[in-house]
């Protein structure tokens, strides 16, 4: 009998994200740094005869080729050198990960299909393979092939893991905006000097060696500057007692920082109230990540 193989997509927080400055490509050159979160979406992928399809029950999720998941699949069938366009497979996405929110879940979820599709079609992809495939995808794509807390360069897409940051809770803020890539960077490119502000270093709480991290993300103010939100809702992270706080990428997400998960579960129920969305999750380290992000096969009925 045919096999399904489920596959758990995992978002991400920036602990830093700085620009350095436009390539000769038109995209932006960038130094991050990733963390890996325990809130995911699910995927399944379904043997089926016919074409390609995505099935999804959450509003406003493409199900047509402007779906990473889609592109992820269609590089992977190019890369095998199958004819023509990707067919006889479903995928069926449960969406958890808040979309245009800055916790990549397009990018996850092209990543998650990349290796769930390797594991039905039976194909051995060498891991750098893998990664320059997903590079093909989407800057950040890489990136959740591994997990954990990595450093992030070029595009995003060249992944060097770091020493794991210890586990830390997170309550995630989502307002009722969200806020495109395309967005983030124009408005970065028209009011670069709103980066260049001096801000304060925000060291991530704890015994960690890495110093890469500074809860600096130079998309910040620019993004603030038109959606004051973003700066109300580090605000109130910081009162209901986050230790650090700041956006996620290119935002609409803030993501506060908490060392006991009693002191996030408190900051969550109370920011419930303010308007916003507000999830509570936490890190995963490397070893986690693969553990619990790994694809798993089961027989159809």
């Amino acid at each position: 009998m045919p096999a399904i193989v489920t596959i758990r997509a995992h978002a991400k927080v920036n602990l830093d994200l700085r620009v350095l400055g436009t390539r000769a490509d038109g995209f932006h050159e960038l130094r991050t740094v990733f963390q890996a979160l325990a809130l995911h979406d699910v995927i399944r992928c379904i043997p089926r005869p016919g074409p390609f399809a995505i099935e999804c029950a959450a509003a406003g999720i493409p199900l047509d080729q402007t779906n990473l998941i889609w592109r992820a699949a269609q590089t992977l069938w190019r890369s095998l050198r199958r004819a023509g366009a990707v067919r006889d497979v479903v995928v069926q996405l449960e969406k958890q990960i808040p979309q245009q929110a800055g916790l990549g879940g397009g990018s996850a979820d092209a990543a998650a299909t990349l290796m769930a599709l390797a594991g039905l079609w039976r194909v051995r992809v060498r891991p750098s393979q893998l990664t320059d495939l997903a590079a093909h995808i989407g800057s950040d794509v890489p990136f959740f092939l591994s997990g954990g807390t990595a450093l992030g360069l070029g595009r995003g897409e060249e992944v060097y893991p770091l020493a794991d940051l210890p586990r830390h809770w997170i309550v995630l803020l989502i307002p009722g905006f969200g806020v495109s890539t395309s967005e983030a960077y124009g408005w970065y490119d028209a009011e670069r000097e709103l980066s260049r502000a001096p801000r304060e270093a925000q060291h991530v709480p704890g015994p960690w060696p890495s110093r890469a991290a500074q809860m600096i993300n130079d998309l910040e103010a620019p993004i603030a500057a038109h959606h004051p939100e973003i700066d109300q809702m580090k605000a109130a992270l910081k009162r209901a007692g986050a230790l650090a706080a700041a956006m996620s990428g290119s935002g609409s997400t803030v993501f506060g920082l908490f060392q006991k998960g009693r002191d996030a579960l408190n900051a969550m129920h109370h920011l419930k109230g303010s308007g916003w969305q507000a999830i509570l999750t936490e890190t995963l380290d490397r070893g986690e990540y693969a553990r619990v992000a790994a694809p798993r096969k089961s027989r159809l009925n």
